[in-house]
């Protein structure tokens, strides 16, 4: 990889974002077949945390976050840092010096794959970020990585401008170029979802609305008293 740092990115139309943002991670996640889904240890700071912009995504090394000051050189308005390392870290690389400088800029969240300190600041600053690990390790700043090429995060690919969807479930990443599709799937869910609730309130049977009694009997399964 030759280190560099990509100034401009085409971005996710703003409506798409705030529909899927509303949306949440669960239904995003459902909406587009299940995919997109960051590892279940990438956890909010505090539980009320919640976000979804474009990503600028950071590639640091392991302990340093040369980068991820790098990053806020190109930042906009409502975009959120998605941070990989190049190796395992659980160092905190982020704390309340940059939460402050991501708060003057605009930024909309971090999801880092490593860890974070000072959380009791970034909660009182309301700053949402989802990390790995908290831990007070400094980190070194020497790392030649990337800004704004693509990279992986916790398990999930993310290119530049992808919309990033996060709150007390978890991060989900859409594709840029899908994020209007995946919002219109949605949409159709939700509007489902509320059909089976009613229908459920009512006292009819998960198995019966799903056709899972079929499921059991294909599978062998006998009922007995």
């Amino acid at each position: 990889m030759t280190p560099a740092i990509v100034r401009t990115i085409q971005r996710a139309d703003p409506r798409d974002i705030a529909r899927l943002g509303a949306f949440g991670v669960a239904t995003v996640h459902e909406a587009q077949d299940r995919t997109g889904l960051l590892l279940p240890s990438i956890r909010p700071v505090y539980p009320a945390a919640r976000t979804a912009g474009s990503a600028v995504t950071v590639l640091c090394g392991a302990g340093d976050n040369l980068m991820l000051h790098a990053a806020l050189a190109v930042v906009q308005p409502g975009d959120v840092l998605v941070v990989a390392t190049a190796s395992e870290s659980t160092h905190g690389m982020f704390g309340e010096l940059l939460a402050e400088s991501c708060r003057a800029l605009e930024v909309a969240g971090l999801v880092i794959d490593a860890g974070v300190r000072d959380t009791a600041e970034i909660t009182a600053l309301a700053f949402p970020v989802w990390s790995k690990a908290v831990s007070a390790q400094g980190t070194t700043k020497t790392f030649a990585g990337s800004v704004n090429l693509p990279i992986v995060c916790a398990g999930a690919a993310v290119s530049p401008g992808d919309v990033v969807v996060g709150d007390a479930d978890g991060v989900v990443i859409v594709p840029r170029a899908s994020a209007a599709e995946v919002a219109a799937a949605a949409d159709r869910r939700i509007e489902k979802e509320a059909r089976t609730r009613e229908r459920l309130k009512a006292g009819e049977l998960g198995l019966d609305i799903y056709g899972l009694r079929d499921v059991l009997a294909a599978r062998g399964v006998t009922w007995r008293d």
